[in-house]
Protein backbone atom coordinates (compact mmCIF):
# COMPACT_ATOMS: atom_id res chain seq x y z
CA UNK A 1 0.00 0.00 0.00
CA UNK A 2 3.40 2.69 0.88
CA UNK A 3 3.96 1.67 -2.38
CA UNK A 4 1.30 3.24 -4.42
CA UNK A 5 0.41 6.11 -1.93
CA UNK A 6 2.67 8.59 -4.11
CA UNK A 7 1.01 7.83 -6.90
CA UNK A 8 -3.08 7.76 -6.02
CA UNK A 9 -2.11 10.98 -4.22
CA UNK A 10 -0.30 12.26 -7.94
CA UNK A 11 -3.47 11.40 -9.69
CA UNK A 12 -5.72 13.07 -7.23
CA UNK A 13 -3.40 16.15 -7.60
CA UNK A 14 -3.58 15.84 -11.20
CA UNK A 15 -7.74 15.37 -11.19
CA UNK A 16 -7.74 18.03 -8.83
CA UNK A 17 -5.67 20.28 -11.34
CA UNK A 18 -8.06 18.98 -14.19
CA UNK A 19 -11.13 20.10 -12.64
CA UNK A 20 -10.11 23.22 -11.47
CA UNK A 21 -8.87 24.35 -15.32
CA UNK A 22 -12.49 22.97 -16.78
CA UNK A 23 -14.26 25.65 -13.88
CA UNK A 24 -11.75 28.38 -14.51
CA UNK A 25 -11.95 27.35 -18.43
CA UNK A 26 -16.17 27.46 -17.90
CA UNK A 27 -16.44 30.56 -15.60
CA UNK A 28 -14.01 32.33 -18.98
CA UNK A 29 -17.18 31.72 -21.57
CA UNK A 30 -19.68 32.62 -19.06
CA UNK A 31 -18.01 35.62 -18.54
CA UNK A 32 -16.79 36.15 -22.42
CA UNK A 33 -20.32 35.40 -23.44
CA UNK A 34 -22.08 38.39 -20.48
CA UNK A 35 -19.62 40.19 -22.48
CA UNK A 36 -21.04 39.62 -26.11
CA UNK A 37 -24.85 40.25 -24.85
CA UNK A 38 -23.84 43.34 -23.42
CA UNK A 39 -22.00 44.24 -27.07
CA UNK A 40 -25.62 42.89 -28.39
CA UNK A 41 -27.37 45.40 -25.63
CA UNK A 42 -25.40 48.32 -27.05
CA UNK A 43 -26.24 47.82 -30.79
CA UNK A 44 -29.54 47.74 -30.27
CA UNK A 45 -29.68 50.98 -28.45
CA UNK A 46 -27.77 52.35 -31.54
CA UNK A 47 -30.42 50.56 -33.59
CA UNK A 48 -33.15 52.16 -31.56
CA UNK A 49 -31.98 55.46 -32.47
CA UNK A 50 -31.31 54.69 -36.10
CA UNK A 51 -35.20 53.64 -36.19
CA UNK A 52 -36.89 56.86 -34.66
CA UNK A 53 -34.61 59.52 -36.60
CA UNK A 54 -36.69 58.45 -39.57
CA UNK A 55 -39.70 59.52 -37.99
CA UNK A 56 -38.17 62.58 -36.68
CA UNK A 57 -36.97 63.67 -39.86
CA UNK A 58 -40.36 63.44 -41.22
CA UNK A 59 -42.08 65.26 -38.74
CA UNK A 60 -39.45 68.27 -39.08
CA UNK A 61 -40.00 67.80 -42.63
CA UNK A 62 -43.52 69.47 -42.48
CA UNK A 63 -42.55 72.05 -40.98
CA UNK A 64 -39.12 73.19 -42.34
CA UNK A 65 -38.71 71.31 -45.60
CA UNK A 66 -36.48 74.49 -47.17
CA UNK A 67 -34.23 72.85 -44.15
CA UNK A 68 -33.10 70.44 -47.03
CA UNK A 69 -29.55 70.59 -46.14
CA UNK A 70 -30.12 69.71 -42.60
CA UNK A 71 -32.58 66.85 -42.90
CA UNK A 72 -30.32 65.15 -45.88
CA UNK A 73 -27.37 65.12 -43.34
CA UNK A 74 -28.72 63.35 -40.74
CA UNK A 75 -30.47 60.83 -43.26
CA UNK A 76 -26.74 60.29 -44.66
CA UNK A 77 -25.58 60.23 -41.22
CA UNK A 78 -28.07 57.55 -40.65
CA UNK A 79 -27.09 55.70 -43.23
CA UNK A 80 -23.52 55.50 -42.39
CA UNK A 81 -24.02 55.04 -38.63
CA UNK A 82 -26.28 51.75 -39.17
CA UNK A 83 -23.56 50.29 -42.22
CA UNK A 84 -20.82 50.34 -39.45
CA UNK A 85 -21.19 46.93 -38.08
CA UNK A 86 -18.70 45.07 -35.50
CA UNK A 87 -18.81 40.98 -35.36
CA UNK A 88 -18.76 40.93 -31.55
CA UNK A 89 -16.18 37.61 -31.66
CA UNK A 90 -13.47 40.63 -33.52
CA UNK A 91 -14.04 43.74 -31.25
CA UNK A 92 -10.55 45.59 -31.56
CA UNK A 93 -10.19 48.68 -30.20
CA UNK A 94 -9.79 50.21 -34.35
CA UNK A 95 -12.86 48.54 -34.70
CA UNK A 96 -14.97 50.26 -32.02
CA UNK A 97 -13.00 53.43 -32.69
CA UNK A 98 -14.76 53.03 -36.46
CA UNK A 99 -18.13 51.99 -35.00
CA UNK A 100 -18.34 55.00 -32.49
CA UNK A 101 -17.15 57.53 -34.82
CA UNK A 102 -20.24 56.54 -37.03
CA UNK A 103 -22.35 56.88 -34.31
CA UNK A 104 -21.02 60.36 -33.31
CA UNK A 105 -21.65 61.33 -36.98
CA UNK A 106 -24.83 60.72 -36.43
CA UNK A 107 -25.46 62.87 -33.20
CA UNK A 108 -23.53 65.74 -34.73
CA UNK A 109 -26.09 65.33 -37.51
CA UNK A 110 -29.22 65.04 -35.12
CA UNK A 111 -27.62 67.91 -32.66
CA UNK A 112 -28.24 69.87 -36.13
CA UNK A 113 -31.21 69.12 -36.79
CA UNK A 114 -32.44 69.98 -33.33
CA UNK A 115 -31.04 73.55 -33.70
CA UNK A 116 -32.70 73.79 -36.54
CA UNK A 117 -35.95 72.96 -34.72
CA UNK A 118 -35.45 76.00 -32.61
CA UNK A 119 -36.37 78.08 -35.46
CA UNK A 120 -39.68 76.65 -35.69
CA UNK A 121 -42.04 77.29 -32.84
CA UNK A 122 -44.84 75.26 -34.16
CA UNK A 123 -42.94 72.49 -34.78
CA UNK A 124 -41.19 72.86 -31.30
CA UNK A 125 -45.21 73.13 -29.56
CA UNK A 126 -45.99 69.76 -31.78
CA UNK A 127 -47.33 66.76 -30.44
CA UNK A 128 -45.84 64.26 -32.48
CA UNK A 129 -42.25 65.99 -32.43
CA UNK A 130 -41.93 66.46 -28.84
CA UNK A 131 -43.16 63.11 -28.58
CA UNK A 132 -40.32 61.85 -31.14
CA UNK A 133 -37.78 64.02 -29.42
CA UNK A 134 -38.73 62.69 -25.54
CA UNK A 135 -37.92 59.19 -27.10
CA UNK A 136 -34.78 60.24 -28.82
CA UNK A 137 -33.51 61.96 -25.44
CA UNK A 138 -34.44 58.47 -23.89
CA UNK A 139 -32.46 56.82 -26.45
CA UNK A 140 -29.18 58.72 -25.74
CA UNK A 141 -29.51 58.26 -22.31
CA UNK A 142 -30.00 54.59 -23.04
CA UNK A 143 -27.18 54.54 -25.28
CA UNK A 144 -24.58 55.90 -22.43
CA UNK A 145 -26.07 52.94 -19.75
CA UNK A 146 -25.74 50.23 -22.18
CA UNK A 147 -22.16 51.67 -23.33
CA UNK A 148 -21.60 51.21 -19.23
CA UNK A 149 -22.96 48.28 -18.81
CA UNK A 150 -20.57 46.71 -21.68
CA UNK A 151 -17.51 48.46 -20.26
CA UNK A 152 -18.26 47.67 -16.71
CA UNK A 153 -18.46 43.47 -17.72
CA UNK A 154 -15.97 43.40 -20.15
CA UNK A 155 -13.54 45.15 -17.98
CA UNK A 156 -14.54 42.42 -15.34
CA UNK A 157 -13.70 39.93 -17.85
CA UNK A 158 -10.14 41.34 -18.81
CA UNK A 159 -8.80 41.50 -15.16
CA UNK A 160 -9.97 38.01 -14.70
CA UNK A 161 -7.95 36.88 -17.88
CA UNK A 162 -4.56 38.44 -16.39
CA UNK A 163 -4.65 37.53 -12.80
CA UNK A 164 -2.78 34.48 -11.59
CA UNK A 165 -3.60 31.97 -12.14
CA UNK A 166 -6.42 32.37 -14.35
CA UNK A 167 -4.14 34.08 -16.72
CA UNK A 168 -2.66 30.44 -17.43
CA UNK A 169 -5.69 28.90 -18.71
CA UNK A 170 -6.82 32.21 -19.88
CA UNK A 171 -3.36 32.05 -22.33
CA UNK A 172 -4.20 28.53 -23.08
CA UNK A 173 -7.30 28.61 -24.52
CA UNK A 174 -6.56 31.73 -26.37
CA UNK A 175 -9.03 33.94 -24.22
CA UNK A 176 -8.18 37.50 -25.14
CA UNK A 177 -9.11 41.00 -23.64
CA UNK A 178 -12.09 42.98 -25.38
CA UNK A 179 -11.54 46.28 -25.69
CA UNK A 180 -13.58 49.05 -23.76
CA UNK A 181 -15.74 52.09 -24.78
CA UNK A 182 -13.68 55.44 -24.52
CA UNK A 183 -14.65 59.16 -24.40
CA UNK A 184 -14.04 60.78 -27.79
CA UNK A 185 -10.68 62.94 -27.94
CA UNK A 186 -13.15 66.15 -28.49
CA UNK A 187 -15.76 65.21 -25.80
CA UNK A 188 -12.72 66.94 -23.13
CA UNK A 189 -13.83 70.06 -24.74
CA UNK A 190 -17.42 71.67 -23.11
CA UNK A 191 -19.56 72.73 -26.14
CA UNK A 192 -19.36 76.44 -26.70
CA UNK A 193 -23.57 77.32 -26.19
CA UNK A 194 -24.45 80.92 -28.04
CA UNK A 195 -27.49 82.30 -28.12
Amino acid sequence: MKKWLPLIISIGLILLLVKWGIGVNNMLIEKRGVSEVQWANVESSYQRRADLIPNLVATVKGYASHEKETLEGVIKARSEATKTTINVADLTPEKIAQFQQAQQGLSGALSKLLLTVERYPDLKADKSFLELQSQLEGTENRINVERNRFNQIAGEYNIIIQKIPTNFIASLRGFEGIPLFKSDADSKNAPKVEF
